[in-house]
């Protein structure tokens, strides 16, 4: 799996310790498909860390139709797909569904979002798709166009699919919703992707 166990110690004042566990993406662990030129990840749970405790630019990569019929994570700053559907429904034989196609104003409308929050090039972006395969790409499109600090959330919104059990090909592993962190089905307008 992605995750590795960090023992961290705190102190808590001079005379007590108090240990506990803190879970980290293992690099080496990542799938192929997953993996990105910046080498930087975070699970769901370190993403919703990190969007709550620090300025970031959150953004969730899947299509509108995911993110309209599944949900997105409330602290998102916004969804802008990264692929989108085909305009003419084209088929793709080799995955049996219909083509996703690189979205062209990515790039453009993710510098506007990095602007309206008051951040540049430097900043630190996290992005998250369905199972962490679309925001690895989307990592890889940024870090060509010279962005540095960006982490691919490698368990995604729904997560990685079952390997056996009664659940077996579903995504009940891991990812966002599993882990009950916040989402919602109410969607923030401003926060939509509208082309």
């Amino acid at each position: 799996m992605y995750l590795k166990k960090i023992a961290v110690i705190l102190v808590a004042g001079v005379t007590s310790l108090h240990a506990s566990t803190v879970f980290a993406v293992d690099p080496a662990s990542v799938p192929e498909k997953k993996r990105t030129a910046l080498g930087l990840y975070l699970t769901s749970a370190e993403a919703y860390g990190v969007a709550t405790n620090e300025n970031v630019l959150f953004v969730d990569v899947r299509t509108r139709a995911e993110v309209n019929f599944l949900g997105m994570p409330t602290v998102a700053d916004a969804n802008i797909p990264y692929m989108d559907l085909d305009q003419f429904y084209a088929w793709d034989e080799r995955k049996a569904n219909y083509r996703l196609d690189v979205n062209s104003a990515f790039l453009p409308a993710l510098t506007q979002r990095l602007e309206d929050k008051g951040l540049g090039k430097n900043a630190k972006i996290v992005l998250m798709c369905r199972s962490g395969d679309r925001s690895a790409a989307a990592t890889n499109f940024l870090a060509k166009a010279g962005y540095t600090n960006v982490y691919s959330v490698v368990d995604g919104y729904e997560g990685d699919m079952a390997k056996d059990g009664p659940r077996k090909g579903q995504r009940v592993v891991n990812g966002w919703r599993n882990s009950d962190l916040p989402w919602t089905y109410k969607l923030a307008k401003a926060k939509m992707y509208l082309d």
